[in-house]
């Protein structure tokens, strides 16, 4: 970790300090950390533990638990594919799987030139045109295999 990323993570610790005392908010520390870093290093879980006056294993929990905190920076754009049960129901896993065959990526991965990140969500809330593709804030609704080129092409 770089000394301006350790000054960063300091400065967003500090309105996350528990108060009262005894009482922390781990999730939204590492929130706070995300939205300075861009990511949670994992480097840092000590010193956010003990900002927060709890365990390492306690932080690490909350970090591996929540599927929106990251502990590597993501791409220039985040492609998230809904697994609600709508959209499993509609064949999402089938466009989940055409997504990680055009970008050769893996779920919870950057693509090898970091224009895109691939995650899972659990509802996008969109289930009456499932399955639900996010591109960053852009909602695509009735995905099909088919429709994965065209629909990232605008983003690259």
């Amino acid at each position: 970790m770089t000394t301006r990323d350790r000054s960063g993570l300091a400065e967003s610790l500090e309105p996350c300090r528990p108060v009262p005392p005894g009482k922390p908010n781990i999730l939204k520390a590492l929130l706070a950390v995300q939205s300075a870093l861009g990511l949670v290093p994992v480097s840092a879980i000590p010193q956010i533990a003990r900002v927060l006056g709890v365990s390492d294993a306690q932080v690490a929990g909350v970090l591996s638990y929540y599927s929106d905190l990251r502990i590597q920076s993501a791409g220039r754009h985040l492609i998230r594919v809904c697994m609600g049960e709508s959209c499993v129901a509609n064949h999402g896993g089938r466009v989940l799987r055409a997504i990680q065959d055009h970008l050769r990526v893996s779920v919870g991965d950057n693509e090898p030139e970091r224009r895109f990140t691939l995650e899972q969500m659990s509802c996008a809330g969109n289930c009456a045109v499932s399955p639900t593709v996010m591109v960053d804030e852009d909602l695509y609704g009735k995905v099909t295999p088919s429709d994965v080129s065209s629909l990232l092409e605008p983003y690259r």
